[in-house]
């Protein structure tokens, strides 16, 4: 492991840099269907995935119960932290907590494990994952044409905001704090209680 282990620790991942050499593209897809364990890839560096709290996996089950049930009636899939997304622009790889595609989905040179194409993209923050998750990865996102909203869920405290993104092609933020209010996802045309969100979460 290289001594510039990436402090992206906590939530949903803990990541250190695990090669000293620059990979292409190609040779991290290879190279990753091959491996034991998940990882993401950034402009020629690989970081290591590590699993998370019991809370963040409790939130991103509801958030995907959530939001799944309220899509059953629309052409738009759901898709967990299983499966990894393409940012072209930035030469990256991620695996977001969640991901919404609506109509048909765009899959990166043909490989059926990474999409390109979400129009709502969510993760669940932690005190060491919130600074990339705010930062570079939001930049990564916002270059995908498909995207219209980004969520941030906190484990920590009742708290969730909203990117969206106006025909103007700015970004609106929203940011909610009660238990009692509602969500609402105009990427989705629904709304879904902060309850559900953090429901079962003490």
């Amino acid at each position: 492991m290289n001594s510039r282990a990436a402090g992206r620790n906590g939530g949903c991942m803990a990541e250190a840099l695990i090669h000293t050499h620059q990979m292409t593209m190609t040779e991290y897809i290879e190279w990753e269907s091959q491996a034991d364990y998940r990882s993401e890839y950034v402009d020629g560096e690989l970081f290591a995935m590590a699993g998370g709290s019991y809370r963040h996996s409790a939130i991103c089950a509801n958030l995907h119960r959530s939001i799944g049930n309220r899509l059953l009636e629309k052409e738009c899939t759901v898709f967990d932290s299983n499966l990894k997304l393409a940012v072209p622009s930035y030469r990256a790889f991620l695996y977001p907590d969640l991901m919404v595609v609506c109509g048909a989905i765009e899959c990166f040179e043909d490989h059926e494990d990474i999409i390109q194409n979400p129009i709502l993209i969510v993760e669940v923050l932690s005190p060491s994952t919130e600074l990339f998750d705010r930062g570079k990865k939001f930049a990564y996102y916002r270059s995908l044409p498909s995207l219209q909203e980004y969520v941030l869920v906190s484990q920590e405290a009742v708290s969730v905001e909203v990117f969206t993104k106006r025909v103007d092609g700015n970004w609106f933020f929203s940011a909610l704090q009660e238990k009692d209010a509602s969500v609402a996802l105009h990427s989705l045309a629904c709304e879904i209680p902060v309850s559900e969100i953090y429901r079962n979460i003490h």
